[in-house]
Order: C-alpha cells, then sequence, then structure tokens
C-alpha cells in the first residue's frame, strides 16, 4: 500500500491511502482538475510524478489536433 503523510501542526499528522480513484492532478493548459489512473501512467516504466503532466479530455483533443500548448500560468 502507498500513501501520503502530511503534518497538519506538531500534534496531527494525516495518512491518506493512494488509489486507483483518489490521485489527480491539474490540466497544465487549462487549469481543471483531472483524474489520474497513476498505475496506467506510470506502466511505461520512462514516466515519473516531477515530470509528467495530464491534460484533461478537452485540451487532450486541441493538442492532438495540432493547437497549441501554453502552459498555465
Amino acid at each position: 500500500m502507498f500513501y501520503v503523510k502530511e503534518r497538519v501542526n506538531d500534534s496531527m499528522e494525516i495518512s491518506i491511502e493512494i488509489t486507483d480513484e483518489n490521485v489527480f492532478c491539474h490540466c497544465p493548459m487549462c487549469g481543471s482538475e483531472v483524474s489520474v489512473d497513476i498505475g496506467e501512467i506510470l506502466s511505461d516504466g520512462e514516466s515519473d510524478l516531477y515530470g509528467t503532466a495530464v491534460f484533461c479530455d478537452e485540451c487532450s483533443k486541441k493538442v492532438k489536433s495540432g493547437g497549441q500548448y501554453y502552459e498555465r500560468k
């Protein structure tokens, strides 16, 4: 089991199990929240959590059809 852990303050810490239903990111193009199957993303053996971006369906279609990719600032 993998989990994330965050210390809220000196007396409280939160641990949450990572599942296929609770991993999200923001689309680098529009900023919308995207549900991510982390197993699928990392299954190629080359991807990593720091260098991987996941586009929403709409922006993914734009990029695939030759649209410009502008990273949201």
